[in-house]
């Protein structure tokens, strides 16, 4: 449930409320919400959204024209006076499907980061229908049962099937209400054959989900966002059904009514913003077709969606209840990882971390990625032992992984690719610039670990000492280490590997009494 401002009971010895904020760079609007969290409840401080039609900004090409972006930096310039006291840790900016499919969306974010000072995270389709259901969730958590949640965006439509806080089919469909304008109504006329057009268009995506959805069944169709909240709207203003209800005779007068009204630039309804107005029709053309597809006879709006659920989740991050945990862990079973090598390459990166992470500035976010990367770097062995990093990057960067972003995907795919072999040069050379430098050390040392670990030992070595100095790395072993001859040849094979991405690792023996001293 969500508070807002003047109506909370909050003890005066309660903790201090925790400044949030999200912001969803959507393909028609963006939003923004800043509010404080209050013993798990948010207290809303400021709700912001523009329509910025991203998705109407990309040329033929796919890429985002320079209009488009130019909309999305200027709605971003009047956002960021609302984050000002906002902690960078505890804001999250997300983009959607038309980041998603833009082919220069990374000069757009790039843009978007100078301005704003903090990471933009783009989500995939499922990961963004999780974070739907979790604030839609919130927003219902007085009504109990299975719940059919929908959300049509702008570039995709979210549908979603859940129970209390879980979520139980997730799905990303590519229809929207900005896309369909441009593939069925683009010189602005409307008319029963392009609206059926469109229908039969998002019946079509509709397909392939119908049967496993209704096979899960639900007692609640509800929907969110934009075209939803519209739709529910028009039919208020003009006393066909409640507040917040859209039924099915309704929804079909609604239809009639856009179609009578033949252009776009005519579009005007009472209930309806004028700036939503051109993208209406494709939208309610979407809506119509969820109707069909799955039998319904009502639905109702709730003001609880992707910029909610972002909030919602970051207040379980770092706690038991983090998905990208729940995530790791079923990765590790679903490919049968080895637990015990897992954790003692995990052991012995955490150390390797330990012992420079000071000089090479080093985050604790930044150990945590190297954690999940030691426990999943052998993930790829499910498919074959040769190649098994690069089959493993492959799982980690494809895979729909609740929780994580679309940058930790890349994050963690890259780590794992990187982990044994030749050092990927190509791979890293294509990651964001900003990031390049601390996922290459964080590469260099889970590689020392792996190494360190290869004989797959009863326990993990300890008996080493790592320093670093700029890019050059030391790694000082005990007399009982240094005289594995296996150790030492992987660790003279790494320093040519490392060489030869223009990187120096030096190899010395260190006494262990000096080792346990450190």
């Amino acid at each position: 449930m969500i508070n807002h401002p003047g109506f909370s009971d909050t003890p005066d010895d309660a903790p201090a409320p925790q400044r949030l904020a999200a912001i969803d760079l959507g393909s028609n609007s963006f939003h923004l919400l800043v509010a404080n969290n209050v013993s798990g409840q948010l207290q809303v401080v400021a709700k912001l959204g523009e329509k910025v039609q991203l998705g109407a900004g990309l040329d033929d090409e796919g890429a985002l024209t320079e209009d488009a972006m130019q909309r999305a930096l200027d709605c971003l310039a009047r956002f960021a006076p609302f984050l000002e006291e906002t902690p960078n840790a505890q804001l999250r900016v997300v983009g959607t499907n038309a980041l998603r499919a833009a082919t220069n969306s990374q000069v757009l974010i790039e843009r978007a980061e100078a301005l704003l000072g903090h990471e933009i995270e783009i989500i995939a389709g499922r990961e963004e229908a999780r974070l739907i259901y979790l604030g839609a969730a919130h927003a219902l958590a007085e009504v109990h049962g299975r719940r059919l949640i929908v959300d049509i965006g702008g570039g995709s439509t979210e549908l979603i099937i859940g129970e209390n806080f879980e979520p139980l089919a997730l799905e990303s469909l590519e229809m929207g209400c900005v896309t369909f304008t441009k593939r069925f109504f683009a010189d602005g006329d409307i008319s029963e054959k392009r609206f059926r057009k469109a229908e039969l268009a998002a019946l079509s995506e509709l397909a392939n989900i119908r049967r496993p959805f209704e096979e899960l069944g639900w007692a609640d169709p509800v929907g969110s966002s934009g075209t939803i909240k519209a739709a529910a709207s028009v039919l208020a203003a003009s006393g066909q059904a409640p507040d917040g209800i859209i039924d099915r005779k309704g929804l079909a007068t609604l239809r009639k009514r856009l179609i009578k009204m033949k252009r776009l630039d005519k579009v005007a309804m009472d209930g309806l913003k004028e700036d939503r107005a051109s993208v209406f029709p494709a939208g309610i053309a979407v809506l119509s077709a969820v109707f069909e597809a799955f039998g319904l006879e009502q639905m109702r709006y709730s003001d609880g969606a992707l910029r909610e659920g972002v909030l919602y989740d970051m207040i379980g991050r770092n706690t038991a209840e983090d998905s990208r945990l729940q995530t790791l862990e079923g990765l590790r079973r679903r490919y049968q990882i080895d637990p015990r090598q897992a954790d003692q390459v995990a052991a012995s990166a955490r150390q390797c971390l330990t012992q420079v992470g000071t000089a090479w500035q080093l985050s604790a976010s930044n150990a945590q990625f190297l954690d999940w990367a030691a426990q999943l770097h052998e993930i790829g062995l499910v498919i074959s032992h040769s190649q098994f990093h690069r089959h493993g990057a492959y799982l980690l960067a494809n895979s729909d992984l609740a929780g994580l972003s679309r940058p930790e995907q890349q994050a963690l795919a890259f780590l794992v690719r990187a982990h044994r072999r030749k050092f990927p040069l190509k791979e890293l050379d294509a990651l964001p610039a900003a990031v390049r430098p601390t996922l290459g050390r964080l590469a260099r040392l889970l590689r020392l670990a792996v190494i360190l670990n290869h004989s797959r030992p009863e326990h993990p070595p300890t008996a080493f000492r790592l320093d670093a100095d700029g890019e050059q790395l030391s790694l000082s072993l005990s007399d009982e280490l240094a005289e594995q001859a296996l150790l030492v040849n992987d660790l003279e094979q790494e320093k040519e590997y490392q060489r030869a991405a223009g990187f120096t690792l030096a190899i010395e023996t260190l006494d262990t009494a000096t080792v346990s001293a450190r």
